[in-house]
């Protein structure tokens, strides 16, 4: 079944493949001007495109997919089947995987993503994660059997 959205508001789409372009380029340390130059366009449009703003074309994705070294399947990743009617919506992503994926957009996630694994094991990182858990306003009792 095919939804309607609201035609003033991004496609659901067009926002998760913004998010993937974003997402990938910040993994290989590109910025936004680098890219742009290597697309030939203006650093702008590729801020539209990460946003979902404007919608990016077909041979312009695998332009991008070819830049960021990545299949062009890579930007789809997370998108419900449209050929299974099973599927409810458009967007169903796993929690984790949609989690993952939010903290990963956030500045400074990934870095701190790369920089987690070279903590020393134990204490030290239960000591980092309670430090979070208390900034995000989550204490051990409301986690209690999560994870």
């Amino acid at each position: 079944m095919i939804e309607s959205f609201d035609e003033r508001a991004p496609n659901p789409v067009d926002l998760h493949v913004g998010a993937r372009i974003r997402m990938r380029r910040r993994i290989l340390g590109v910025s936004q001007e680098r890219l742009a130059d290597a697309l030939g366009l203006t650093f702008q449009q590729v801020q539209k495109y990460e946003r979902g703003a404007n919608r990016v074309s077909a041979s312009k994705l695998y332009e991008i997919a070819a830049a960021l070294k990545t299949p062009v399947s890579h930007f789809f990743e997370g998108l419900a089947d449209p050929a299974s009617e099973e599927q409810e919506s458009v967007l169903e992503e796993p929690a984790p995987e949609r989690t993952m994926h939010d903290f990963l957009a956030t500045p400074g996630g990934l870095e701190l993503a790369g920089l987690y694994p070279r903590l020393p094991g134990g204490p030290v990182r239960r000591r980092v994660l309670d430090l979070i858990r208390a900034m995000a306003g989550e204490d051990r009792d409301d986690l209690a059997g999560k994870g």
